[in-house]
């Protein structure tokens, strides 16, 4: 884990009475310079700026199943809380967007503070204060990105607030905004160290900061900004990070690995390139504990496993997003429902759409944590902010954009994100010789063909084998193996003779893009980034710059209304309407900040 967590406590203490944001007038004032004196003081405040991503409104808990992120890739799976944003039935007085709203400020304010006195010992080593000084401002940034995505234009505090007078502040506008974004995370490009040089994702590195800005610049072309010159800059980003050879970024070859990683406190800097961090289950001095798992995979109260709440399920709309082959949809959505009391699983038997409603997200999952004993709602889960499969569709979305059209560069860059997830295991088995005298299923065997891991069963009628069902495998929903290039010799011992079959397997170029889909590369990059990064906090702000949240949502709810007419769920997506674009600014600080004005229709 990173080091400076361990200033953690320290530096808690220091901002729990020097820092302010706009919720509250201050009170008191140290002074401050005193704080800063070492490279171990300029440390600990930065571990205090970065500590707001981990609270639970924000990266801790409350965004990962909370707050209606999931759009329309899933749905709040709980019954309690009946009112907020989780289900778009909520006011201005809503506890949950207070909270969203003063964690991020007063992460902005620790930064203004540490900022303001970064340089107070000169005698700190220069490169020291520089990278403390890019980490800060790319924070600032980043906590003023969430905030623009999800209130609009709001006030921009640039300096630490000194007078009980200076709360009353305007509204900056979206673009202004924006503006101030893109000066913090510009200067820390590179005043920051390289992610090769720090060897983990759990610090702001260049890498993602060009990654991030790649991210700031999509949503500035899109709604509301619609400045469609930030295309370009945004292939430019994105491309910095695919083109860094020294960083070396690549995709991990298996999908459901990039999220055992993070249940294990394992870096991998190629793909995995910012994320959160949590450790520790609240037997420690120093756990920085979250909630990912917890709230957002699948559920169980088996204490080996892990227990779980379930917070979101999957919408039809998902689920029938993956091609048969793609590895990731049951990875990302449960095929299987624990057994509370031996942690056993079940796998589904039904794929028809009513009951598809009933899966879990299933990207976090318990089961594979190591550290132990495992706590009842905490886990030291971390949660990826962005990785790379996310840089390579936002560049193939930039240069599409920026050049009317889908280049070869930016077609590879999605079939790069396709094959890795493609299976390359058996697709099938036809039966081409039933045999006979079968009182029992044969033990079924597949040899050669490069690959290993297939397992069946026979299935046997009158004597003759009909087919072959494929056991479950824990991780992808079936054990056909992996790694075939040819098609495998499929052999079935005992109990009858002369069963003969053929079998196929899956290709990587059927992961490739088709004509069609290239021919319609909008929404073939639209539904990508679905099947991608579901569960990852980004789909309702990606649905908001296209331009389609409202008319996806409805379009939801009404295959809902088609395939569970009486779901309770279906209201979160009935509620949807323009006003939801935004979240209304809180009405307790529309009464302590009177310079506010409130958004439309709140």
């Amino acid at each position: 884990m990173m080091k400076y967590r361990y200033y953690f406590l320290f530096a808690l203490c220091l901002f729990s009475v020097s820092s302010c944001d706009l919720t509250k007038e201050p009170l008191d004032f140290l002074d401050a310079p005193a704080y800063y004196d070492t490279a171990e003081d300029l440390e600990s405040n930065l571990a205090a700026v970065y500590d707001k991503l981990g609270h639970r409104d924000v990266y801790g808990q409350w965004m990962l199943y909370r707050m209606g992120l999931e759009a329309d890739e899933g749905y709040y799976a709980r019954t309690t809380p009946a009112f907020g944003p989780q289900v778009y039935d909520f006011t201005s007085s809503d506890a949950d967007i207070f909270r969203h709203w003063t964690a991020l400020y007063t992460g902005i304010g620790r930064a203004n503070i540490l900022l303001a006195n970064i340089d107070s010992n000169p005698e700190i080593d220069q490169s020291v204060r520089d990278r403390v000084r890019g980490e800060t401002l790319f924070l600032r940034g980043y906590y003023y990105f969430l905030l623009v995505q999800y209130y609009g234009g709001v006030p921009l505090v640039l300096e630490p607030t000194s007078d009980v007078n200076d709360i009353h502040k305007p509204r900056a506008s979206a673009p202004e905004v924006y503006a101030q974004i893109l000066k913090d995370m510009e200067t820390a490009e590179g005043l920051v160290d390289d992610i090769q040089t720090l060897g983990f994702g759990g610090r702001v590195n260049k890498s993602a900061v060009r990654g991030i800005l790649a991210r700031v610049c999509l949503h500035m072309a899109g709604n509301p900004v619609n400045d469609k010159s930030k295309y370009e800059q945004a292939r430019f980003w994105a491309k910095k990070v695919i083109d860094d050879t020294d960083a070396a970024h690549a995709l991990n070859p298996n999908f459901s690995q990039v999220f055992i990683n993070y249940a294990q406190d394992i870096y991998d800097i190629h793909e995995s390139i910012w994320e959160v961090e949590f450790r520790g289950h609240g037997e420690d001095a120093w756990t920085e504990e979250g909630g990912v798992g917890y709230v957002n995979g699948p559920a169980t109260t088996n204490a080996d496993i892990g227990n779980t709440i379930n917070g979101v399920r999957t919408t039809a709309k998902l689920y029938t997003a993956y091609k048969e082959g793609d590895l990731r949809r049951d990875w990302t959505i449960a095929d299987f429902t624990y057994v509370n009391a031996t942690g056993a699983k079940t796998f589904a038997t039904s794929t028809a759409r009513r009951d598809v409603y009933t899966r879990n997200s299933a990207k976090y999952r318990r089961e594979y944590e190591i550290l132990l004993p495992k706590r009842g709602s905490v886990t030291p889960q971390n949660f990826a902010l962005l990785r790379f499969s996310d840089v390579l569709l936002m560049f193939a979305e930039a240069d599409y954009e920026a050049n009317g059209g889908p280049s070869p560069e930016a077609i590879e860059a999605v079939n790069r994100v396709r094959r890795r997830a493609w299976s390359t295991g058996i697709k099938s088995v036809t039966i081409t010789n039933g045999g006979s005298g079968y009182t029992a299923a044969p033990t079924v065997t597949f040899e050669g063909g490069g690959g290993s891991g297939a397992k069946a069963t026979a299935t046997v009628l009158g004597g003759q084998v009909t087919g072959v069902v494929f056991d479950r495998d824990a991780v992808t929903g079936h054990a056909r193996g992996a790694g075939y290039t040819s098609a495998p010799t499929i052999t079935f011992t005992g109990a009858g003779t002369g069963a003969m079959a053929d079998v196929e397997i899956y290709k990587k170029e059927e992961a490739e893009l088709n004509e069609l889909e290239i021919g319609d590369f909008r929404k073939t990059i639209q539904d990508e980034r679905l099947r991608e990064l579901a569960f990852e906090t980004l789909r309702k702000t990606d649905l908001i710059r296209w331009g389609i949240f409202v008319f996806n949502m409805k379009r939801v709810g009404q295959e809902i209304l088609a395939d569970i007419p009486d779901a309770h769920f279906i209201r979160q997506y009935n509620n949807i309407s323009d006003k939801h674009l935004l979240w209304p600014i809180p009405a307790t600080e529309m009464s302590v900040n009177r310079a506010l004005t409130q958004n439309p229709k709140w």
